[in-house]
């Protein structure tokens, strides 16, 4: 019998592209690397300049590389220094150079013996880990040399550089177009002005003037967009760049043939536009500057969550300590941490008592005290007490990696709102050249005299009016701002698409344990009878019970040490089955168990009636303990409801949603935590496996529905809602299958998340309208709709004023997610 073929292994790689513009770049660079043999899925984002790629097989990186070329981009490289150990000669070299060349993504590597060293020219976005794995498969070990900051830093040197660049040549720009515009346009509109230049330059000096000027314009700070916009259009791929090359080369073409050969332009129509070419330039050369700057803020949350990694530990190796490169930390490292320092790895104490602000982590404001065997997490900043950790995670795998992983996984995910976008930005700028052309043959056949000029001043306005970037930034930025500002409120989008989708949310489903509740028993309630004392009574019980591994005999014993109750020793231990226990202690025979025990021992529990029905209200089941014979106290241990559950209830009420709690427990208690807290709907006795049939039937009863668990049985029940949120605190396996992350640990953050969502759809949203709106309603105008009626036409300078001011916008308006506030 033949066996079926093994599925092929998937795997994804991130490359940065540098030259991408506008949406049509976008849709150009992602439609050549789709093209490539072997690329499953390719995600290109303008936003964060990266393309996200799925492979089936191995990754033909090289490929890639020049397909992205071939359509007129350049992935960028960046160098990767690595430490190697282990070489001797110079076979030594060759044999890792040869290594690292084979590695998909590597363009050039050079190894140096005597300094130990390694440089690799690498496409960024390509994981160096690789490198040091192809080194130690072919015998020697590597360690990067700067892993913990080097690619932000490169990030963000190179947003600092390019917004310099950026800068430089604005300041060119307007030094060198402002007296083309005044010797232009302030002859037109100050008589005084028009005066002067007539008698001291005269018409012909004056227009040479402006050509020289508007060509050091054109070709030295405006080349960039020449260098872009003329090989898109011979690839027959026009963009952005090429939009303003065409209307700019147009406007400066016809002002050089008015200039030097007027005679073969019809009478009438000699006329210059060296200001529109000038000012357009500088325009749109300001319109890129203030966008950069603003794109350099969409970035900040990745910058501040890399910020808080920890440079440096102090270690304690064979009884000395000292502090090390935090590269150096390995797993069961002691660290001592100091008052007042970050905690430099995820760890768990093992000497000292402190409170930890964890609020970078968690959004949460009060910090939280650790103790011996509690865990603590990376970048949380030690307050009072000195602590000593075992350091449990490491590099990557630390708390803080995952976020900043995550946060990177959603900032550039791809919504489904920006399907539409993709399908129009692919047509949109050949779609403008043919109205600009259009726009040039209708105006020169039935337009007024001088028919050619407004032919082509028109046909100038509208190439240069259309802003395709406006619709390309329109959703990432957005995406980027929202989901950084979700990391500070403690609000991990794993994926995109819960962004969108969680908005539409009508109901969400909870799991009890660990999400409603604190997720371990706790002595909640404990009544004496007349006569009795509660530190020899709590003695008494936790002797017993510390010799039971119950859960709740554990809740009694740790709420007895909580108090400082010493326990002394019991004896004749015995478990009566279905009861409740028994020993001897101090020679006092002491029994624990239900009222039913303390019935057949002869002793009347309903002295404590009133309370017993009350904890029955609460969905809590009384414990009764008899000291030498007599009825002493009435005990309750139950899973504490979290302080902060009932507000969250009501939060999500207020946003019109329906809460229903999944729960294990029988009905009764389920149905009195539901009454407690307001919650609409409650599915009982639900074992694990029923978990996930219960959110298809809610689903199918509610609608969308967004489902919040923590732990291992609530994995296949998260990935079966519409949205799995998980809680921060619980385990990786719920986690891994979520799409949202509670950082906090609290049900709050489910409304909270909620809010998050919807602002940054209403955003994006605002932002395409804008986008299409300011297209749809000025590329009209620019082609001269309103001449008939009104007489209005559109100057170029100023469709080049409001295309700038269009992309701006656009990530000006994302920006305001930084403000986002939670309902309080």
């Amino acid at each position: 019998m033949s066996s079926s073929p093994s599925p092929s292994i998937e795997s994804t790689v991130s490359l940065y592209i540098e030259g991408m513009s506008c949406a049509s770049c976008v849709g150009r660079v992602q439609r050549a690397i789709e093209a490539v043999p072997g690329v499953v899925k390719a995600h290109v984002n303008l936003a964060t300049e990266k393309a996200d790629l799925t492979f089936s097989g191995v990754p033909d990186i090289e490929a890639v590389r020049v397909a992205i070329e071939k359509s007129g981009y350049h992935p960028v490289e960046h160098q990767v220094d690595l430490v190697i150990e282990g070489m001797s000669c110079a076979s030594c070299v060759g044999r890792v150079e040869r290594a690292l060349a084979a590695v998909p993504g590597v363009v050039t590597a050079n190894v140096n013996l005597a300094s130990q060293r390694a440089q690799a020219t690498v496409l960024q976005g390509v994981d160096t880990r690789l490198l040091q794995a192809a080194i130690k498969k072919a015998g020697y070990e590597a360690k990067e040399i700067g892993l913990d900051s080097a690619t932000e830093d490169t990030l963000a040197l190179r947003q600092a550089q390019e917004m310099n660049a950026l800068g430089r040549s604005l300041w060119f720009a307007i030094i060198f177009t402002l007296p083309v515009f005044l010797m232009e346009m302030g002859s037109h509109f100050v008589p005084a002005i028009h005066h002067f230049l007539a008698e001291s330059v005269g018409s012909t000096l004056n227009w040479h003037i402006q050509f020289v000027l508007t060509s050091l314009v054109l070709f030295g700070p405006g080349l960039r967009f020449f260098k872009a916009g003329i090989p898109a259009l011979l690839r027959g791929a026009p963009d952005m760049n090429s939009l303003v090359v065409v209307g700019t080369s147009a406007a400066f073409a016809f002002s050089m043939v008015a200039t030097f050969i007027p005679s073969v332009l019809p009478v009438g129509s000699v006329h210059v536009y060296y200001e529109a070419a000038a000012v357009i330039v500088t325009l749109i050369l300001l319109g890129r500057y203030l966008e950069a700057r603003a794109k350099g803020q969409t970035s900040q949350a990745i910058r501040r969550l890399i910020s808080l990694q920890v440079k440096t530990a102090r270690v304690d190796r064979d009884g000395v300590v000292s502090e090390v490169a935090i590269a150096d930390v390995r797993i069961g490292d002691l660290i001592h941490v100091r008052p007042g320092e970050q905690i430099p790895v995820d760890g768990q104490v093992s000497q000292g008592s402190s409170f930890v602000d964890e609020s970078m982590i968690s959004g949460e404001p009060i910090p939280v005290q650790k103790s011996v065997g509690d865990e603590v997490t990376g970048a949380t900043v030690n307050q009072e007490g000195a602590l000593v950790l075992q350091a449990t995670r490491i590099g990557s795998d630390t708390v803080l990696a995952q976020i900043i992983r995550m946060v990177e996984q959603a900032q550039g995910a791809k919504l489904p709102i920006q399907a539409m976008v993709d399908r129009i930005t692919m047509w949109f700028v050949p779609a403008v050249i043919a109205a600009a052309m259009l726009t040039f043959i209708v105006w020169l056949v039935f337009g007024p005299a001088p028919a050619l000029t407004l032919a082509l001043v028109n046909a100038v306005a509208v190439l240069i009016i259309a802003c395709p970037c406006a619709m390309g930034l329109a959703t990432p930025t957005s995406i980027m701002v929202g989901t950084g500002r979700a990391s500070q409120l403690g609000i991990l989008f794993r994926k995109g698409e819960a962004l969108q989708l969680l908005k539409d949310a009508s109901v969400v489903a909870v799991d009890k344990t660990g999400t409603l509740t604190l997720g371990r028993p706790q002595l909640t309630d404990f009544f004496l009878a007349p006569g009795f004392q509660r530190e020899p009574v709590l003695a008494a019980v936790a002797a017993v019970e510390n010799k039971s591994e119950h859960p709740i005999a554990r809740a009694i014993v740790q709420a007895a040490q909580q108090e400082g109750v010493i326990l002394p020793e019991p004896e004749g231990f015995n478990s009566i089955t279905g009861h409740g226990v028994y020993a001897s202690v101090n020679g006092v025979p002491v029994q624990i168990g239900a009222d039913r025990y303390m019935t057949s021992l002869g002793l009347d529990p309903s002295i404590f009636a009133e309370q017993a029905s009350v904890l029955g209200d609460q969905g809590k089941t009384p414990l009764y303990a008899a000291i030498n014979g007599q009825l002493a106290a009435m005990i309750a241990v139950a899973d504490p409801l979290k302080d902060s559950t009932a507000p969250a209830i009501v939060a999500l009420h207020k946003q019109g949603l329906k809460v229903v709690m999944i729960t294990g427990d029988n009905r009764r208690t389920a149905l009195a935590i539901a009454k407690q807290l307001g919650i609409d709907d409650v599915v009982a006795e639900v074992m694990p496996a029923g978990k996930v049939e219960a959110v298809r039937s809610l689903k199918q009863q509610y609608g969308r529905l967004a489902y919040v668990g923590d732990g291992i049985n609530d994995a296949p029940a998260l990935a079966e809602a519409d949205i799995g949120i998980a809680i921060g605190t619980g385990t990786d396996i719920a986690i891994e299958a979520a799409d949202v992350v509670l950082m906090s640990g609290e049900l709050s953050g489910v409304a909270n998340a909620i809010a998050v969502s919807k602002a940054t759809i209403a955003n994006i949203r605002q932002n395409l309208f804008w986008a299409f709106a300011y297209n749809a309603a000025l590329i009209p105008v620019a082609a001269g709709v309103l001449y008939p009626a009104y007489g209005i036409l559109l100057s170029p300078v100023f469709a080049a004023g409001a295309m700038a001011l269009s992309s701006v916008f656009v990530v000006t308006n994302a920006l305001r997610l930084k403000r986002f506030q939670v309902a309080t």
